[in-house]
């Protein structure tokens, strides 16, 4: 049986994006039973109770609001090795992410999301400011290459079927034969477990060879998506549709869509693989 969702962990330096980030997993929560527990990452140990008061205000105004229970961790260290950690320790299964565009210790930016990512076997729901609308209810799901299409697949399927969502396969333009054909196959394998799950989906295409992102946020933007899922193919050494600068550029888009990111590495997971494997 697949390990609910019920723990969600949202970093917090208490800028705007990160306050969007939090109302975004206090919508989850609710439609799946969720806990919440905001973290907060300091420098020094004589921060610590500065940084509590002002977690616990920001829980007082969600209780006041929400009927979701919030909790909260105040860890001394750094961004990039103990949100991961926290995450694990807490057995949270989605974390909430807030990126935008100051630059230090406490601001999360493009390329440092991506390394936060990089260093956490829990998955992201990465966004800026736009706010939660009426849930995830269109996801795109960008096909590519590579085998690791099926660990954002599990994840995406579980999320539709909370939302009642229409799942949007969005898959690149290819002239190879050979990588036409891997495309239509990991296409038809997206289609087939959708149907299993009675998750009601539509199949587009890139019209070009060229840039896969910026076409498939283009396309995002046009169907008004809720969210884009994706898989991080930072570090990991091998040819992937999402290679280099891409997953900056997508979870950074000017349009400002949410991105589920899956990590390869979380599917090794024996306690993260029972939570996608329904």
């Amino acid at each position: 049986m697949s390990k609910p969702l019920n723990q969600f962990l949202i970093p917090t330096d208490f800028t705007a994006a990160a306050e969007c980030a939090l109302n975004h997993a206090v919508s989850v929560a609710k439609v799946v039973n969720a806990e919440v527990t905001l973290l907060h990452i300091i420098e020094k140990n004589s921060d610590r109770a500065r940084a509590q008061a002002k977690l616990d205000e920001v829980i007082r105004d969600v209780k006041e609001k929400q009927n979701v229970t919030v909790n909260s961790v105040v860890k001394e260290g750094n961004i990039f090795d103990d949100i991961g950690g926290v995450a694990e320790t807490l057995g949270a299964n989605l974390i909430f992410m807030g990126t935008h565009g100051v630059k230090g210790m406490q601001h999360i930016l493009g390329s440092y999301a991506v390394k936060v990512i990089t260093n956490s076997a829990v998955p992201f729901v990465v966004v800026q400011n736009r706010p939660m609308r009426d849930g995830y209810t269109r996801i795109v799901l960008p096909m590519d290459l590579t085998k690791e299409s099926k660990h954002k697949l599990d994840l995406t399927i579980r999320m539709a079927g909370y939302f009642k969502s229409k799942i949007y396969i969005f898959s690149q333009f290819e002239n190879d034969e050979f990588l036409s054909k891997t495309i239509a196959r990991n296409t038809a394998y997206a289609q087939n477990e959708m149907k299993k799950h009675g998750i009601e989906h539509e199949v587009h295409a890139a019209a070009e060879k060229g840039n896969f992102v910026k076409q498939m946020i283009s396309f995002a933007t046009g169907i008004d998506a809720d969210l884009v899922a994706v898989v991080n193919s930072q570090e990991r050494g091998v040819h992937e549709l999402f290679s280099g600068t891409a997953e900056r550029d997508i979870i950074s888009n000017e349009v400002q869509i949410p991105v589920m990111v899956v990590n390869p590495t979380v599917i090794s997971s024996s306690k993260i693989s029972s939570f996608v494997s329904g």
